[in-house]
């Protein structure tokens, strides 16, 4: 911040008032003008325009040496945070040097997926204010709000939908925890998000299988073969499809009698350790020594399409997708006294928390289980 002195000229012409001038930014327009961010204090004191006396002459000298006395205390206070103002070095430095200086603490082993966020919300922001010299002068409220309505209602994904309100939500979140880390920092001097409110994350339905159903499901005839024992394999061992779809024979040992999967989760990138069960084993068909294991998968509207028939046929009428094999194996795990860490451990996620989301699965089941107990004649 820079703080000058300003003379003015009385009516009269004789005298001039004195006031502060305290510069703490700049912004760009929409015509492209920078405007200048400035705040001002009139000071009880003047000067003698053409002093002509020796008292006039020695009054402008006292008045001077006091109003730079004000001038030096004004930015001592300013430096220690007073007056709502910022160091002015800090101020100008650069949004985006800071931004990638916090999500660089998240890229860590365990927090790739974390990590993929912050990257996405960067790409996002950057859309939304392509300007490499972003400072933290510039964000205002009114920025802040500007980002939340982008994410909100303008993001797009690679293939131009928009980005879901979860998603948004949490890469508002990504922005609010760098404002609070320079906000922490005394890089700014008022949190501007205390004026901007957050996106509240709707929660999704997330359909799962219960054993019966998954019992049923083994049952009934699928028309592609490759398709039924990749969900079922789904369900007993909690894969994403797409890891599922890269697994290769050469990521398959035995480890104590045991099969196990060693693996880097296509989503996250990091690398699993995965004990399967005899049963899940049996689906992978005929052990290779390499290749693709579900030789045949593909992703396609057909697929889901027959997904769907084979879970009516099983009658199933949930609206199934591939990803409902692992909801199924996450709540079967919880719904039998398995502990949250290890659930999360076993669907590899990076954080305790992003397992909670079946929380409330398991509360409804619990629920349901109370009601089943037979009437006892009171």
């Amino acid at each position: 911040m820079k703080i000058t002195i300003e003379k003015r000229a009385n009516k009269d012409g004789d005298k001039q008032s004195l006031r502060l001038v305290y510069w703490y930014g700049s912004h760009t327009d929409e015509n492209g003008k920078i405007k200048h961010k400035r705040k001002l204090e009139q000071l009880d004191q003047f000067f003698y325009i053409d002093p002509k006396t020796k008292p006039e002459k020695q009054h402008n000298k006292e008045t001077m040496q006091l109003v730079e006395a004000i001038k030096a205390k004004r930015l001592a206070e300013a430096a220690a945070g007073k007056h709502g103002f910022v160091d002015s070095t800090k101020a100008a430095a650069s949004f985006w040097r800071f931004f990638d200086d916090v999500m660089e603490t998240k890229n860590t082993a365990t927090g790739k997926s974390n990590y993929s966020v912050w990257q996405g919300c960067r790409i996002h922001l950057k859309r939304y204010h392509p300007d490499e010299n972003l400072t933290f002068e510039q964000l205002t409220p009114e920025w802040l709000d500007g980002a939340r309505h982008f994410f909100e209602n303008k993001a797009k994904t690679k293939s131009a939908n928009a980005i879901s309100k979860a998603t948004a939500s949490s890469y508002f979140n990504k922005l609010r925890a760098v404002v609070n880390a320079a906000y922490a920092k005394g890089i700014i001097n008022r949190n501007p998000l205390a004026q901007v409110k957050s996106i509240k994350s709707e929660s999704t339905e997330r359909t799962y299988l219960t054993i019966e159903e998954v019992r049923e499901l083994v049952k009934a005839d699928c028309r592609y073969d490759v398709l039924k024992r990749t969900f079922l394999f789904s369900c007993l061992t909690g894969l994403r499809w797409s890891d599922i779809n890269k697994l290769d024979w050469s990521d398959v040992s035995q480890l104590d009698g045991v099969q196990r999967i060693t693996f880097n989760q296509q989503k996250t990138k990091t690398l699993q350790y995965l004990d399967i069960t005899e049963q899940a084993f049996k689906l992978m068909g005929e052990p290779e020594n390499q290749g693709r294991v579900f030789q045949g998968l593909k992703y396609s509207s057909w697929m889901n399409v027959e997904l769907l028939r084979w879970c009516m046929a099983a009658g199933i009428s949930k609206h199934v997708t591939f990803h409902s094999g692992r909801h199924t194996f996450a709540v079967s795990l919880l719904s039998r006294g398995v502990d949250i860490y290890t659930v999360s451990k076993l669907l590899g996620h990076s954080e305790v928390k992003t397992t909670q989301i079946y929380a409330d699965i398991i509360d409804a089941v619990r629920k349901e289980a109370m009601h089943k107990i037979p009437d006892i004649g009171l």
